[in-house]
């Protein structure tokens, strides 16, 4: 984990970068996620393997994968799945919705699950039925 610069100011909040191994590349110039005081915000997501090759899947076995991407990336910077409290989902297709909601209910416990925005994208990179992004806070 490469750490960046303090940011001034009343609280003197630490503010870095984060950067995973086992956590595929972006072919865009973005991080994996960064840090500002307690919160961690996690890049979108998508159904890669480690070597950045996308793997197509049914909208549920590419969220799966997406998410592993999320969760690794939170831990990585000291968080853990429970302290997500933002995921932005983006799907292709709003008909897979219901079927990923199944999947989001087994991840996040009721009474733990994050706030969340679902959207319909024209088209996602590589070709990806869905990408999964979030925020996480202590």
């Amino acid at each position: 984990m490469e750490r960046g610069h303090l940011l001034r100011g009343s609280e003197m909040r630490r503010r870095y970068i984060v950067e995973v191994e086992g956590v595929p590349p972006s072919p865009s110039p973005i991080s994996n996620a960064v840090v500002v005081g307690n919160q961690c915000w996690i890049s979108g997501q998508l159904s890669v393997g480690e070597n950045g090759v996308y793997i197509p899947g049914s909208a549920v076995e590419e969220a799966k994968r997406a998410f592993a991407h999320v969760f690794r990336i939170a831990e990585a910077a000291g968080f853990s799945a429970t302290d997500i409290v933002y995921v932005d989902l983006a799907f292709i297709d709003l008909a897979d919705v219901a079927d990923v909601n199944r999947l989001y209910a087994e991840l996040f416990a009721e009474g733990r699950r994050p706030a969340r925005t679902i959207y319909q994208a024209a088209m996602l990179p590589f070709g990806g039925r869905i990408k999964v992004q979030a925020v996480a806070a202590r």
